[in-house]
């Protein structure tokens, strides 16, 4: 019950960073830039360090992971590509945008989580403490999530309708995967090999997707300030909580 009631915050943090977006929407490439450097900073100080953990603690082979990884890269870059190939009759492409390109990275951040409720309720069958640092770190990197999914589903013109409905999917996941713990136990190598995965989804829409489009009218120095600045916000948020 106490990671449920965690949970519920989770759904605060990640729906206000979701409005916020909405609401700074005429600033959408600046809150790109800084999107960029969080998603690329929850990549390399959040999700790779935790694969390097569970590699050594379990002592897992690292072939298994990084396949994960690489295949979590190139599915998305497949289906994303594969999405503008059926839209060929478009001439475009440069200025074009594909609304299910944004459905679709906005859904794989929503199983993300649904992941991180699994880890507040696993957290908590350990014991209360656990499950309470693992909830706080989670509450406060969801308000950035929340912020991610709209600017994903604006940035590939999905309206403002879709976009909330997604943002309260994203907002709902976390609570949905602490009460599925109540029913099943996650192998510890297969959230390893998930974190892969999802760590491969990351670097491809942060390095080939995101930071591009922000960039994609002018490159300027607040731009370049911005996503450096979501970079540090992460840092900070792994280091100390």
């Amino acid at each position: 019950m106490k990671a449920i009631i965690f949970t519920v915050a989770t759904f605060f943090s990640t729906f206000l960073g979701g409005l916020l977006a909405l609401k700074l929407k005429n600033k959408l490439h600046a809150i790109m830039a800084f999107t960029a450097g969080v998603i690329l900073a929850v990549f390399a100080f959040d999700i790779l360090p935790e694969i390097i953990n569970q590699v050594k603690i379990n002592d897992f082979g690292t072939t298994g992971v990084t396949i994960a990884l690489v295949l979590g890269f190139l599915i998305f870059h497949v289906l994303e590509k594969t999405i503008v190939i059926h839209h060929a009759h478009e001439t475009d492409y440069a200025d074009h945008k594909h609304p299910q390109v944004g459905m679709l990275s906005a859904a794989a951040l929503i199983g993300h989580s649904f992941m991180d409720g699994v880890g507040i309720g696993l957290g908590f069958q350990i014991n209360a403490a656990t499950g309470v640092l693992v909830a706080l770190a989670v509450i406060a990197h969801d308000f950035t999530d929340g912020m991610n999914t709209v600017t994903l589903m604006l940035n590939h013109r999905n309206s403002d309708r879709r976009s909330k409905l997604f943002l309260l999917a994203d907002s709902l996941a976390p609570i949905l995967g602490a009460l599925s713990t109540l029913f099943f136990i996650v192998s510890p190598y297969f959230l390893t090999l998930y974190l892969g995965f999802f760590a491969g989804f990351l670097l491809y829409i942060g390095a080939s997707d995101i930071l591009p489009e922000a960039h994609s009218r002018e490159s300027s120095f607040p731009l370049i300030g911005l996503t450096v600045l979501g970079v540090a916000f992460i840092f900070l948020i792994t280091r100390f909580i």
